[in-house]
């Protein structure tokens, strides 16, 4: 099954394609038109997933689930250009695998814990390595989780 969705994020047209394969799950996050940064996410099947908590003083932005610890990141083809890029990499893999691994419990894609394969082709942002996460790359962030859920929620 194929699911994909194209959205303007900061002014920048992006695309999220999801397609499952048997034994693993291969999303696409990009603005640039390519694969960009292979990255695989596992996890042991022993390993509770929790269901996202809605903030109560932010009632109109939907719940993301905390991704867990034992989540296991395995670099497969490619690099981020800098440290910065490949921690805010890892968090997009992280983030995306568990929306996934949580969603197959309650709809039809029924991914329960196969692997996640995540590429990540995203427009430079203009942070430095030691100044943290940026507004743009928080709200890019939160826009592409956005449309994750989306595409998850959509009917088949």
């Amino acid at each position: 099954m194929t699911r994909q969705l194209s959205r303007d994020l900061q002014g920048n047209a992006t695309e999220i394609v999801i397609q499952t394969f048997a034994d693993r799950i291969l999303v696409l996050v990009t603005q640039l038109g390519k694969v960009g940064n292979l990255i695989q996410a596992t996890i042991p099947d022993t390993i509770p997933l929790l269901p996202a908590i809605q903030d109560p003083s932010q009632p109109n932005v939907k719940a993301l689930p905390e991704p867990p610890a034992a989540i296991q990141l395995t670099p497969l083809l490619g690099n981020a250009p800098s440290e910065h890029l490949q921690t805010l990499h890892c968090l997009y893999v992280s983030q995306i695998a568990t929306l996934l691994w949580t969603a197959g419990t309650s709809n039809l894609l029924e991914v329960s814990r196969k692997p996640v394969i995540v590429g990540i082709a995203l427009r430079k942002s203009d942070s430095s390595d030691d100044e943290g996460l940026t507004e743009n790359e928080r709200s890019l962030f939160a826009g592409v989780m956005s449309m994750v859920q989306e595409l998850l929620a959509a009917p088949t």
